[in-house]
This record gives structure tokens, C-alpha cells and sequence, in this order.
């Protein structure tokens, strides 16, 4: 072997074992992090019974305990680095964790019966305590002892310290052609509570006089879970209409029903102006557009009868479509990143003021 050969391969040999010992520096400290949350199965990111929190050490994650699972169901979660890009927190339903959390997510619609439902246990001075509720006010019931409590709201309310939509658009990198599905039907709509006094009801009532509506749910046509989108796919629109009308509600009716299946939600909610914050103008129809029930039932049945005016309801989804990514993950971890970003610590005095 001539000198250079020997000299470039000693260097080689030299660079490699450099290269090893800082890798070697850079993972030894990260061995006593304590347990990685895992996606897609709730139970790995709970702390299982018998292991205790003091197995987390300093300088690892933020802990976040989830007061209760969301309406007491447990769900998946994913690791907040894989959606936000973020330093992943470790959550936990697991209330032993009480004493080392962070942060204590409560739900408001699992502890509002009470006030004995919320944490009880001495409070650490810096624990962040978060308000979670994606209820309205007209469905949010006694928020006047949840007052001088909680540090950060967590809702669908834009104002909220951490935003937690329904839905969102996301901007595609590159134009798409969006087929819509086959249409056979023309309006569908899907309401589990059927209050005669309500303003959609009443709605509904005026607007059957003009034009023929397929109701889905309780004490109406049945529908499975795994035929939902397949079922309201069919028809060209969709009545998304919100069970009360509140700044910033828009729920789950325009973002799965309408837009996750491919139909035009026809809108019954907040101002159109407020929609319009969240989705193109010419991405749904709003009741208020027309004088009266009649008005929208024949601007339906014309578009019905003039395909190339209908097709513009989705020239939008050129560059935008609807956030398919799963639900409560994406909110537990819009908090994790909060706390990464949040320094100051704050008391809402009056929940019940700011919420109504």
C-alpha cells in the first residue's frame, strides 16, 4: 500500500471514531427520559398502573395529564413531534401523575355536573391548569365555579390561548382535479337532537314546504357508521345546521357531514362573515343569503338543473381541502405546543364573562 493510501485511510479511520464518539455523547444523556409515547394506541401513552412518575427525570418531556378521556372514552393519540414537528410531551390519564404534570387538561363537559369533579389535590404553583370545551354556550352549563381557576382556554373559539377548530383547509403543495362523487339525491341532513322550538327545526319546517329533505338519525332514517360517507356522498347539498348559533361554532356538521363527503353544506350557524374566516366564500351556501326558506329551495333546485353553477361550489379544492388528520390528538397536542411557547401564567377570573 503506498503512503497516501496509508495516510488517507488512517484519516478515514480517525474521522469514523470521532464520528462515533460524538454520537455516542449526543444519545448517552436521552437514556433516562422515561417512556416515548407511541402513535396510535391510547393505552401506550397512559402510564400503566404500578409504574410511577418519578421515573420521568428532569429536562424530559412536559407532562400533561388528561383530567378525564374525552366524554370518558379513551382515544389515540400520536406523538406531537410526528404532527407539529414539536419536542413531544408525555400525556397521561393516569391521575397518579398529578402531583408531576405540567399541565391538567379538564373537559369541561365531564366535571361540570360538580365542582367536585375537578382536581382536588394541593395544586403546584407553576401547574397549568386548561379549560377544555368544544360546546357551545347554549350547551355549557355552570362555568360560574370554574371561575379563578384555570390558566389557558382550549376551544373552538378563535380568542382562545389555544385555537381547537372542528376543521380546518389545508393548502395543498400542488393543484389537485377534485372529483366529485356521483350525485343520485339532492339534500340530505343528519340531527340527533330534534327540538321543535329550535331555530334550525322551525327552519326545516318552512323549508320542507319547497323542497324534499332525506333526515338521517334519532327517530329518522337510520344511519351506520361505516355507511355514512358513502350514504350522504350521494347528495349534492347538505343542511349543516348548528344547534345553536354562537360567534366561531362551526362544528363537525360542515366539516365531516358537508365537506368530508363531498356535498355543499347549506349553512345555518353565525354570519356568513364569520364562515368566511374559516372557508372560502363560495365553498358553502348560507340561509341568509335568501330572504326565506322558499328563496333557498328554489336557488337548490336551480343549481340542481344546472350542473356547470353547481360545479363552482368546488373550484376551491384546486389548492385547499379539509383536514382529514384524527380529532383529539391533533388538540392534545396543539396544548403540548402551547406550553412550549407559553412563559407567562395567568388566572381567567371570570370563565363564565370571557366564554359567553
Amino acid at each position: 500500500m503506498s503512503p497516501l493510501a496509508c495516510k488517507n485511510l488512517l484519516l478515514f479511520i480517525l474521522s469514523q471514531f470521532i464520528l462515533a464518539l460524538c454520537l455516542f455523547a449526543y444519545l448517552q444523556p436521552s437514556r433516562n427520559q422515561g417512556p416515548e409515547p407511541r402513535a396510535g394506541n391510547p393505552s401506550a401513552l397512559t402510564t400503566q398502573p404500578g409504574n410511577s412518575p418519578t421515573a420521568l427525570q428532569a429536562g424530559s418531556e412536559l407532562i400533561i395529564l388528561l383530567w378525564t378521556w374525552p366524554f370518558g372514552h379513551p382515544v389515540a393519540l400520536q406523538k406531537c413531534s410526528e404532527l407539529f414537528g414539536i419536542r413531544d410531551c408525555h400525556i397521561t390519564a393516569n391521575r397518579s401523575w398529578y402531583h408531576k404534570a405540567n399541565a391538567v387538561i379538564v373537559h369541561h363537559r365531564d366535571v361540570c355536573s360538580s365542582p367536585e369533579k375537578l382536581p382536588q389535590g394541593l395544586r403546584s404553583p407553576s401547574q397549568h391548569w386548561i379549560w377544555f370545551n368544544l360546546e357551545s354556550p347554549s350547551h355549557s352549563p355552570n362555568l360560574g365555579f370554574m371561575d379563578n381557576l384555570f390558566n389557558l382556554t382550549m376551544s373552538y373559539r378563535r380568542d382562545s390561548d389555544i385555537f381547537t377548530p372542528y376543521g380546518w383547509l389545508e393548502v395543498l403543495s400542488q393543484p389537485q382535479n377534485f372529483s366529485i362523487p356521483a350525485k343520485s339525491k339532492l339534500v340530505a341532513w343528519v340531527i340527533s337532537n330534534w327540538n321543535p322550538a329550535s331555530r334550525r327545526v322551525q327552519y326545516y319546517e318552512e323549508l320542507k314546504k319547497y323542497l324534499h329533505v332525506d333526515i338521517y338519525g334519532s327517530h329518522h332514517m337510520p344511519l351506520p357508521r361505516d355507511k355514512h360517507f358513502s350514504t350522504l356522498s350521494q347528495y349534492k347539498f347538505y343542511l349543516a345546521f348548528e344547534n345553536s348559533l354562537h360567534e366561531d361554532y362551526i362544528t363537525e356538521k360542515l366539516w365531516n357531514n358537508a365537506l368530508g363527503s363531498g356535498a355543499v353544506p347549506v349553512v345555518c350557524g353565525p354570519s356568513r362573515e364569520n364562515y368566511e374566516r374559516f372557508l372560502p366564500p363560495d365553498a358553502f351556501i348560507h340561509i341568509n343569503d335568501f330572504p326565506n326558506a322558499q328563496g333557498l329551495a328554489q336557488y337548490l333546485q336551480e343549481l340542481d338543473k344546472d350542473p356547470a353553477r353547481y360545479q363552482r361550489y368546488f373550484q376551491w379544492r384546486t389548492w385547499l381541502k379539509p383536514s382529514e388528520r384524527s380529532f383529539w390528538a391533533i388538540h392534545f397536542c396543539k396544548a403540548c405546543r402551547a406550553l412550549q411557547m407559553t412563559e407567562t401564567y395567568q388566572t381567567r377570573t371570570s370563565l363564565a364573562k370571557w366564554f359567553h
